[in-house]
């Protein structure tokens, strides 16, 4: 992490990897986010989900669920009833930088799916991927909530390929992606009202001080999120509202100028010749593409390449 935080302070622009966000606060906020009227991103993949789910169970014939990134398994839920339709034993694997939050979800989901044999694993994703050994086949991994778009192509693709390692012939990816659209909707899900998303976006701060003894001072900074329309990104940024002078030990002293910004999220939005071609890229190719009522939102299904 100290590292991380390093290697992105120095660079300009400033920038903090999204994954630091994720600490037991900051993954219930996020869970806060996806109930906000401008967050349409959770609703429209619940949409596809519950259209789709048997489906997608059938295509794929899984047993085994893998999900990264799974914070609380909320969409999840919906994957694993329509597995355990098919079969009597279902497998769940979430994989999560918190530790906490996973096992307050292996916990709620223990209680509420009695037949369900959960494993968590605590793993950074853009570093490792770990199925635990024996898990039923076929495997369906899932990257939901187009937590994709957090990575720029190069990252994306190498992620993806991580997992294509995993995953044998009879395995498959289930990709969420955000798809392109009007820039005021996308403006207006990362700038909420209630302001929801800013405290989300300061609270990497937060971890930084409690992980690494750092001092900032969250609530001097603001938060802005834009569309560069040129990159079909999002992008979220932490602006110094003052000169700001921050000391985290075992790296240099770090000074803010009014107004300068750290950069703390990607969120690149695609349609489905980008999606094929991180796919293509990855050694995976999209079997079969799903989008909501709006087409504001896709999920679709990948498989290895021969």
């Amino acid at each position: 992490m100290l590292d991380d935080v390093r290697e992105g302070l120095m660079r300009r622009p400033r920038e903090l990897s999204p994954k630091y966000f994720y600490d037991e606060r900051g993954s219930r906020l996020f869970e806060e986010i996806t109930q906000l009227p401008e967050y349409y991103l959770t609703r429209a993949e619940r949409e596809i989900l519950v259209a789709r789910a048997s489906q997608i169970v059938e295509l794929t014939g899984a047993r085994t669920l893998v999900e990264l990134g799974a914070g609380s398994a909320a969409k999840t839920r919906i994957l694993l009833a329509a597995m355990h339709e098919r079969s009597e034993h279902v497998t769940y694997v979430p994989i999560d930088v918190s530790e906490e939050f996973l096992d307050q979800t292996r916990d709620a989901l223990q209680r509420e799916l009695p037949w369900l044999d959960v494993e968590p694993v605590v793993a950074d994703m853009s570093d490792a991927i770990d199925v635990p050994p024996g898990v039923d086949t076929p495997v369906l991994f899932a990257f939901l909530g187009s937590t994709i778009g957090n990575f720029d192509a190069p990252s994306a693709i190498a992620l993806l390929r991580r997992i294509a390692g995993h995953m044998r012939p009879a395995d498959h990816l289930l990709l969420g992606t955000d798809l392109r659209k009007d820039p005021r909707i996308l403006d207006a899900a990362y700038n909420d009202a209630a302001g929801v998303t800013a405290e989300f976006n300061r609270n990497i701060l937060r971890v930084l001080n409690t992980e690494l003894g750092a001092d900032f001072n969250p609530d001097a900074f603001a938060h802005r999120a834009f569309y560069n329309e040129a990159e079909h990104r999002i992008e979220m940024h932490l602006d110094a509202v003052g000169m700001q002078t921050i000391h985290i030990p075992c790296l240099p002293t770090i000074t803010l100028a009014d107004g300068e910004g750290i950069r703390t999220e990607l969120s690149y939005k695609y349609d489905r010749a980008a999606v094929d071609a991180l796919a293509v890229a990855a050694s995976l190719a999209v079997s079969q593409w799903f989008v909501d009522a709006e087409s504001r939102f896709a999920l679709s299904i990948l498989e290895p390449i021969p």
